[in-house]
């Protein structure tokens, strides 16, 4: 039997698998280095550099499930200091030696906001973004938010593997069942983001640079937000490149590009044009933001604090939890205290690099 929490049915998935720089080029490297020391230093919290055999592990797995009661505290010791790659390999031992999928087990031992954690975390990263957005395209607005995260956080190789794990688990491309459940300007935005492939490198066209600034304003003093340009720019350019364009606009005209898109702070499609924006250019801001709304706002949105701890812990966490306690003056592991509770909120603080484990 299956079981379906909230939008995300977790039983039948299957297994796949699978120069012009605006600024000096020393400054380019200086940001390079921080970000590979960022990464190496978050994956040590994250994984332990002594771990169990993936065999291990699995038969560890398999004694928290039998018995009287779940061990709750051995699935989050193993699965929450594990990357990807050996959660992967977790799961293929896990099957081979028991015949089901680990995943199957999971849901039917867990419950509530920490089995949505625990089932979300052990899938493949693109596994879980086809979930997240097939569970996305059905929620309109709070939907749209999602499928920006998607197209405009993740790498274009990442966003490639998404769409092909969509295909493969719900026999639709992502894109159409995107334009099925949009209309007009949303639409017009959101199949081409998550169709692009971005070039990833650091090299920027200053030239090329100045001109999009220009079209970018004329556009927006027009108020025409949708217009083809507009979008061309915004879904096809390089993350680099966007960054150049933009610090262009705020040195000719004065003010942030998103700060020109505020003239209706209620207008639904400017404001999902400003997290685009924001996702492309500072996507630790654009979390930080959303984990402050979550955990601050007027009642918890559990699902919303899951999916950004599981989609960033082994991406951005720790700038993240640099910005939340440069804003709110306080560490993001005791707002996840004050705010979850029980193995929930263990799992929340293991994935997020908190001491105590």
């Amino acid at each position: 039997s299956s079981r379906t929490i909230g939008n995300y049915n977790f039983v039948h998935l299957t297994l796949h698998g699978y120069n012009y720089i605006n600024t000096s080029r020393g400054l380019e490297s200086k940001r390079k280095y921080q970000a590979h020391r960022e990464r190496r230093e978050w994956l040590r919290l994250l994984c332990p550099m002594r771990f169990l055999p993936v065999s291990e592990d699995s038969e560890q797995l398999r004694k928290a499930f039998v018995g009287w009661g779940t061990n709750e505290a051995t699935i989050i010791s193993i699965l929450a200091h594990r990357n990807a790659t050996q959660r992967g390999l977790i799961r293929q031992d896990y099957v081979e030696k028991y015949g089901e999928d680990l995943l199957v087990s999971l849901d039917k031992e867990l419950s509530s906001d920490f089995e949505r954690a625990v089932l979300l975390w052990t899938l493949h990263p693109s596994q879980r973004d086809a979930l997240l957005a097939n569970g996305a395209t059905r929620k309109k607005t709070a939907g749209h938010y999602v499928l920006v995260e998607l197209a405009c956080t993740r790498t274009s190789r990442d966003l490639f593997q998404a769409r092909e794990d969509y295909h493969a688990r719900f026999k639709r491309s992502l894109e159409e069942d995107v334009a099925y459940h949009t209309t007009g300007d949303f639409q017009q935005l959101l199949v081409p983001l998550l169709t692009a492939y971005r070039y990833e490198g650091p090299e920027v066209n200053t030239t090329l640079a100045t001109s999009e600034a220009k079209i970018l304003h004329k556009k927006i003093s027009e108020r025409a937000y949708n217009d083809e340009d507009l979008i061309r720019i915004l879904t096809t350019r390089s993350k680099a490149q966007l960054n150049a364009t933009f610090n262009h606009y705020n040195d000719l005209f004065g003010n942030p590009i998103n700060k020109d898109l505020k003239p209706d702070p209620n207008d639904e499609y400017l404001a999902l044009l400003r997290a685009t924006i924001k996702c492309l250019t500072f996507p630790e801001k654009y979390f930080e933001k959303l984990l402050r709304l979550t955990i601050k706002g007027f009642g918890t949105d559990e699902e919303a604090l899951t999916r950004v701890v599981v989609t960033r812990a082994e991406v951005d966490m720790q700038r993240i939890k640099e910005e939340y306690y440069r804003r709110n003056s306080e560490p993001l592991d005791q707002a996840i205290e004050g705010d979850a509770s029980g193995d929930y909120e263990r799992m929340l603080l293991a994935l997020i690099g908190h001491q105590s484990f």
